[in-house]
């Protein structure tokens, strides 16, 4: 995946990085896989804010994707590599040899007219989906269940991955990008290879009209505020607000969420670095 820099023409396109789009194939999308997206603009059903910084944007579609990848023993063939507006990785149609067609989560260097599986019995070929019990180990995987047959919960979004280190009793030991080793059964699924759009870290919108057409609203820091509107507001001058927290008091910065008593603690091998 290739960027793109712009000429400084103007103070938009000075710090303005985006993809060059050199691996999509198509501009439009299969229409029987489109669903309507209402926008809300942070609105509940009572018509009350309840988000803030969210409206506006362009109108989009949502793209049916297939994360469970349970049509197995069925070949599908890559269609069409395409842009997606709901989530940061590019997306491919597959066109199944019973005629069906899907879209999945496109793993990186995946191209056109390439074959792909799913199912026990496949080889551990990028794109293939297979059972954590049949991946070899070192293989770098993404779209990875946690529970049989619930669909691909982790390593789905721009550039993420996995690699499987070994297998322990009926569990395969995952190592996670943050540091994290963690357990998983062997019957759930995982895709072999790297999610595609791996650069998206690099982009740069280079103006503040990009994000109001992804549909976000100026943000305003907390600092800014008087005292009856966040914990870190008021004082005289630019008071730095002390410490960090959040509009609701929880501390912001170093404070950890996580409750000490989740369930799925028990599957954590090693917790992800500092």
């Amino acid at each position: 995946m290739a960027l793109k820099k712009f000429k400084p023409t103007t103070a938009g396109q000075r710090f303005k990085v985006l993809s060059a789009f050199d691996e999509i194939t198509t501009n439009k999308p299969e229409k029987s896989l489109l669903v309507p997206k209402k926008s809300t603009g942070g609105r509940n059903s009572a018509g009350r804010m309840t988000i803030r910084y969210i409206g506006g944007g362009h109108k989009q579609k949502y793209r049916i994707v297939d994360f469970k990848r349970d049509k197995e023993g069925v070949p599908a063939t890559v269609k069409s590599v395409e842009y997606d507006p709901n989530r940061t990785a590019r997306i491919a149609l597959l066109y199944y040899a019973d005629g069906e067609k899907r879209y999945i989560i496109a793993p990186q260097g995946i191209k056109v007219g390439q074959q792909v599986n799913s199912g026990k019995g496949v080889s551990p070929e990028v794109g293939n989906a297979m059972y954590l019990s049949e991946i070899p180990f070192g293989t770098i995987i993404h779209n990875i269940e946690l529970r049989p047959g619930q669909g691909a919960k982790m390593a789905r979004s721009a550039g993420s991955y996995a690699q499987l280190v070994s297998r322990d009793g009926k569990f395969a030991i995952i190592k996670l990008p943050s540091g994290e080793t963690r357990m998983i059964l062997q019957t759930c699924k995982a895709t072999i290879g790297m999610v595609s759009n791996s650069d998206h870290n690099l982009e740069s919108s280079g103006k503040a009209g990009r994000s109001r057409w992804l549909g976000r609203r100026p943000r305003n820091r907390g600092v800014v505020m008087n005292p009856v509107d966040h914990p870190m507001g008021g004082g005289e001058g630019r008071a730095s607000g002390g410490i960090p927290r959040s509009r609701k008091g929880v501390a912001a910065k170093g404070y950890k969420t996580r409750s000490p008593k989740k369930a799925s603690d028990k599957y954590i091998i090693e917790k992800r670095k500092k």
